[in-house]
């Protein structure tokens, strides 16, 4: 890569800022002032600014807790997005691995790496669990119901994957789903003849929501959360 192409990705200077920083000497390569703005990198060049090291930015990958009444979207100018609640971070060529709703709680990825969010909202790749909140009490042949797949309204020549349901109490469970269809969750409950009152994502693909996020908080995935979201 060419010298000026890079300090223009690895830093704020624009192409033309970077042209005056060479001639004004604050470049070094391996420690050696450069004023040659076409001068070829190796992988091993060792680019500093002012004495500090410029490296390239990879692509960037995020946990939020996602709290109500935000919207998993990049903009809306009536409601707030989780790209809002990114403080601090440019918002460029970010966006969702997998949207909620609205009311729903929990877990979302964010990345600017479209083809990490592919594979881990592809069908059938990775699991999503989710803890729900029923209005009545769950029927015992809801879980092999689930297991099944269930035909939903309006999808009906196309059932649901097999999904896995644990009850942890009368009105409440844990739903394994291995796709994102719109609404799913609280379609298969209304499939069965309930009503989901409360839902929260607790994981996806391997990446369970750091506990200590309190709704509206987010921190980096780290790099075996970032590995776990790629298919083997």
């Amino acid at each position: 890569m060419r010298l000026d192409k890079f300090i223009a990705h690895a830093s704020p200077h624009s192409r033309s800022e970077v042209r005056q920083l060479l001639r004004t000497g604050r470049i070094r390569v391996d420690g050696e002032p450069v004023r040659d703005a076409g001068l070829a990198l190796h992988d091993q060049s060792i680019v500093t600014l002012d004495g500090q090291v410029l490296t390239l930015q990879g692509p960037r990958f995020f946990m939020l807790n996602k709290p109500t009444d935000v919207i998993c979207a990049t903009t809306d100018s009536h409601h707030r997005t989780v790209i809002d609640l990114l403080r601090g971070q440019d918002p460029k060529g970010l966006h969702v691995a997998g949207r909620l709703d609205a009311d729903t709680t929990g877990l979302v990825l964010i990345t600017d790496d479209g083809q990490w969010s592919h594979r881990v909202k592809a069908p059938g790749r990775h699991e999503k669990r989710y803890r729900v909140r029923t209005a009545r009490p769950i029927t015992p042949d809801t879980s092999a119901r689930f297991a099944e797949g269930l035909e939903l309204r309006g999808e009906e020549d196309h059932p649901t994957l097999p999904a896995r349901l644990e009850l942890i109490g009368p009105c409440e469970a844990l739903v394994w789903l291995q796709e994102g269809r719109y609404h799913q969750v609280r379609r298969m409950f209304a499939a069965v003849g309930n009503h989901v009152e409360a839902l929260h994502r607790e994981a996806v693909a391997g990446i369970e929501l750091d506990p200590t996020l309190s709704p509206g908080e987010w921190r980096i995935l780290t790099q075996a959360e970032v590995a776990a979201g790629m298919p083997g």
